[in-house]
């Protein structure tokens, strides 16, 4: 049961993190220009914990970075900023 799971979480958490980005877009008026997100912000971050959680808890640090970095990126973008200056 318990490789079950560590197989499965992966795909759901891939479907799960999908399925809040492509909502979170789905809202917007096609004539609205786009507000910035903290994208790029949360990828670095959940690279940075989906590192350190890979080589801990799975023994898997590929997989642990590029589901740090999926989920970081779906959480950064669903953070608006509040002006458009990237200074």
């Amino acid at each position: 049961m318990l490789d079950f799971i560590r197989a499965a979480t992966p795909w759901v958490l891939i479907g799960l993190s999908l399925a809040v980005f492509f909502a979170g877009n789905a809202n917007r008026k096609p004539d609205e220009k786009p507000r910035g997100n903290f994208g790029s912000v949360g990828m670095c971050i959940g690279m940075c914990i989906g590192t350190a959680s890979g080589s801990a808890l799975w023994n898997n640090t590929g997989l642990g970075i590029s589901m740090g970095m999926l989920v970081g990126l779906v959480i950064g973008s669903c953070i608006k900023k509040e002006t458009d200056d990237d200074a």
